[in-house]
């Protein structure tokens, strides 16, 4: 999910791979927050893969920066990663789901489509997961793992809402 991100960030512009946490932290903070640490390798591995270039400028305040900028190849990785399928965990499943869904507006209107169908197809079947769950009377869940039960229900079904209205604006602008 860091390559995603990172490749999404520098779609706007070129970026310092402190710039690159900083954006990365502004827009997705709720869903993710990659240390240098793992910033690192990730920009070694996009500009290997050319996904991306870097070059060396000197900043205002004198000091020798590296940017980073998307190449015709990292824009094709982006919309791979974006597309490509989605964890079978729900709890993965659910946060990168978000961050997909938030850099959709780089997809085409049949990309975005795609998208739409994929997340929402899963999301069903986890909601439908749970909710078996809770209905099947041989279950021996106690108190608290309905309460957990139901309210995993209700956020599946706000997700889909999310994604349906998602899927209307994509039909109307297309």
């Amino acid at each position: 999910m860091i390559e995603l991100l990172i490749l999404y960030i520098i779609l706007s512009r070129d970026f310092t791979m402190y710039a690159i946490q900083r954006r990365i932290e502004d827009n997705f903070a709720p869903f993710t927050k990659p240390s240098f640490g793992a910033l690192k390798p990730a920009l070694r591995r996009l500009e290997e893969k050319e996904c991306l270039t870097s070059r060396k400028m000197m900043s205002n305040g004198g000091k020798l920066s590296v940017y980073y900028e998307i190449t015709k190849n990292g824009l094709n990785e982006l919309k791979r990663l974006i597309l490509e399928d989605l964890s079978d965990n729900p709890l993965q499943f659910l946060s990168n789901a978000r961050v997909k869904l938030s850099c959709a507006d780089c997809l085409n209107a049949d990309e975005r489509k795609r998208l739409f169908f994929s997340i929402k197809s899963k999301a069903m079947q986890f909601k439908n997961l749970a909710q078996n769950i809770l209905n099947d009377e041989y279950n021996q869940i106690n108190f608290y793992q309905k309460i957990v039960l139901d309210n995993t229900v209700c956020e599946f079904s706000n997700f889909i809402t999310i994604i349906e209205g998602l899927e209307k604006d994509n039909a109307r602008n297309s």
